[in-house]
């Protein structure tokens, strides 16, 4: 598609950290997850440093056996061998209850802790952020971090309570320990936005041990319902922080909690004697008072936290409950005037702004002579405004913020049906904007995506009926890990073709965390997102990526075998060189329609050289990619055969080459025609078997 600048047609970006890679998704906690059952999320520095062997994992085991017996799915963080898992086999459990080097991991460790490969236990706020990340609103522990005494001289305050004013998980915990400043801790989440309540019959602050602390909450919640009820509402305002409720130690072993406390102050002085400082102090002090009160400490720790996974549990199935039927409701009455469509696009929308230079080369650190042009893009904006073009109405469902630039975005769109894109107040539309040379090469890309997390699994469901019915969904990288396994058990139950594009190499690894890749029909990645999906999946994978024509198709070709084990093709870009399809055997071609039923025959794959775009004609790589995946898609959708969808594609990805937007507006149904597709004069492709 390009010659100068085509090692930029038909690639979103390729990056050098693969973000998603380094988790791992326990396959029971993806499937809940996907059919909106209730999971709790518990950490794991009980385990590596909370309790000694073996009463850590049998400790675990029984909290997990408590969360089960409840309704809900355990799902234990811990960090193993340089992979963040969210939710642990027995066989993870046991090593990490043994193993002796085991580290305490925090936020700020976890980058660390991943990069050396090594493994640990994730505290309160390195916990939050691999559920935040999997899906799991609810989160048990025994009891979070606070202000340490003396703390406005020292600044000692755990990252729990700022991972708390910017994470959206309900805490679920005894409270803080005793030996911390609690009267600063609550204020501390105050100034951090966080909604604090205690759980039960007063607004006693409760201090691990001992139900009462001399301190209150600022709000109460009697029972899971009223909990769940403020949780679904942090989450349905989209706050963007946690909420902590505070569960009193069970009255039966609060009798104990006056010698425990006074165990504790022995041990906190005793540890300030001994110059032990920083993640070392709550090990040291558990251990020794656990020998000052001759196990009782132990006794009352294993109680609440038993007691906390119950309520914990309680309140997540409230919750599921009640989301489920938020759900339910939203669906009949916010899209009950929604057109129809046989495709549905899940994807991001960003306002992107495209700086190129006038010289062929690009100065950093000084003003360089270029023009800057703004545009309305978003992978999955693009292939919806693509489709839409080509004469389909797609159903695009995405979200914005409540800002100008949703408006400039929205109005641009008025072809499109966005009756799926919300608009949420305090949230920031996604802009994008990339740097590019006089040739057109992208020299710099910068991004403002977060937004992109609020195309949540909760929200997309809502729209069940439509991707239910649909002949075709499409969902771009951008969107959460936990959406996607959502649509892939769609799929799955329902029988849809789901059409994966990849956006980037570290987003690229999304549906494969999980079984959800197998739900896939088609995906379009580049040769470095092909190699992300191997390797997710532990596939062997080039070192280096090969640069001939002749090794990029034969490493293409390897990489694909195994992924069309389940999906029924995949269109890999190659950038300058061309396009690869890979799949099923029909014809002397791939087949390209719709899957009605497994793979029958033999597989084989068709290269469509590039068609050459001079740097002169270049105006825009942001959407040559999409373009030519979104009229594939039209082409298929339309029963075209191979040839004319894929050239479908490439005619249209040239136009956006040529255009200042993503998306030609000069796109049209006319010039994509068969017979003008055909009468270019097209270079000749390439039949190739697959053993």
């Amino acid at each position: 598609m390009l010659k100068r600048a085509s090692a930029l047609v038909l690639r979103r970006g390729i990056s050098t950290l693969q973000n998603d890679n380094l988790f791992r998704i326990r396959p029971s906690v993806s499937e809940a997850l996907a059919h909106n059952r209730p999971v709790v999320a518990l950490e794991s520095t009980i385990i590596t440093h909370g309790m000694p062997y073996p009463h850590n994992l049998s400790t675990a085991k029984e909290v997990e056996a408590i969360v089960r017996a409840e309704g809900a799915t355990p799902a234990t963080v811990g960090v193993i061998e340089g992979k963040v898992h969210v939710g642990l086999s027995p066989e993870e459990l046991d090593h990490l209850a043994r193993c002796s080097s085991s580290l305490k991991v925090s936020r700020r460790d976890l980058p660390y802790v991943v990069s050396q490969k090594l493994s640990g236990g994730t505290t309160v706020s390195a916990t939050m952020i691999a559920a935040h990340r999997a899906g799991i609103p609810v989160f048990v522990t025994g009891g979070i971090g606070g202000v340490h005494r003396d703390g406005e001289n020292s600044l000692d305050v755990s990252a729990d309570l700022t991972e708390l004013g910017r994470t959206p998980i309900a805490v679920v915990s005894a409270g803080v320990k005793s030996i911390l400043d609690i009267g600063r801790t609550l204020e501390f989440l105050e100034t951090q936005g966080v909604c604090v309540a205690t759980y039960g019959t007063s607004k006693n602050f409760p201090a691990f041990f001992s139900p009462r602390s001399g301190f209150t909450s600022p709000y109460q919640v009697s029972n899971p319902e009223e909990a769940a009820a403020l949780i679904a509402s942090s989450l349905l305002l989209g706050v963007q922080c946690g909420v902590l409720l505070a569960v009193p130690i069970p009255e039966e072993h609060a009798a104990a909690g006056q010698q425990i406390d006074h165990a504790i102050q022995t041990a906190a002085t005793e540890a300030s004697a001994r110059g032990v400082t920083g993640r070392d102090v709550t090990p040291f002090i558990l251990q020794k008072v656990n020998e000052l009160t001759e196990g009782k400490s132990l006794h009352a720790n294993i109680s609440l936290i038993l007691n906390n996974a119950k309520v914990g549990s309680q309140i997540a199935c409230e919750l599921s409950k009640q989301l489920n039927k938020k759900k339910s409701r939203g669906t009949t009455q916010q899209h009950k005037k929604q057109s129809e469509s046989n495709i549905v696009v899940i994807g991001g929308i960003n306002v992107d702004f495209i700086a190129k230079g006038k010289t062929k080369t690009l100065q950093f650190g000084q003003t360089n002579p270029g023009s800057v042009s703004q545009s309305f893009g978003g992978v999955g904006r693009n292939i919806a405004d693509c489709l839409s073009r080509l004469g389909h109405k797609p159903l695009f469902i995405s979200a914005t913020g409540a800002d100008s630039h949703s408006s400039a975005v929205l109005n641009h769109c008025k072809h499109m049906d966005t009756s799926g894109v919300t608009r949420l107040k305090g949230q920031r539309t996604a802009t994008y904007c990339a740097v590019i040379s006089e040739s057109g090469e992208l020299s710099l890309g910068l991004g403002d995506m977060d937004i992109h997390q609020q195309i949540s699994e909760f929200y997309v469901s809502q729209f069940k009926r439509q991707i239910s019915s649909a002949t075709l969904v499409c969902l771009d990288g951008n969107i959460p890990v936990s959406t996607i396994s959502y649509v892939c058990s769609l799929a799955k139950e329902h029988n849809i073709n789901v059409w994966y594009e990849p956006t980037d190499s570290e987003k690229a690894c999304k549906p494969f965390l999980s079984d959800a890749w197998k739900s896939l029909s088609y995906s379009s990645p580049n040769l470095a997102e092909l190699c992300t999906m191997n390797k997710t999946l532990s596939l062997q994978t080039p070192e280096v990526l090969p640069s001939t024509l002749e090794e990029v198709l034969n490493v293409a070709v390897a990489l694909s075998r195994p992924l069309l084990e389940h999906l029924h093709c995949l269109v890999v870009t190659l950038g300058a060189n061309g396009v690869l399809v890979c799949g099923e055997h029909d014809a002397g071609s791939v087949n390209l329609k719709p899957r009605k039923h497994k793979r029958r025959g033999k597989l084989c794959a068709v290269y469509y050289p590039a068609l050459t775009v001079t740097a002169e004609e270049t105006m825009n790589v942001s959407g040559a990619g999409d373009s030519l995946a979104g009229a594939l898609m039209a082409g298929i959708v339309q029963g075209r055969d191979t040839d004319t969808c894929v050239r479908m594609g490439l005619l249209a990805a040239r136009r956006s080459l040529a255009s200042h937007h993503p998306i030609s507006p000069e796109l049209n149904s006319s010039c994509m025609k068969p017979n003008n597709v055909q009468r270019q004069k097209w270079p000749e492709s390439r039949f190739i078997w697959i053993d």
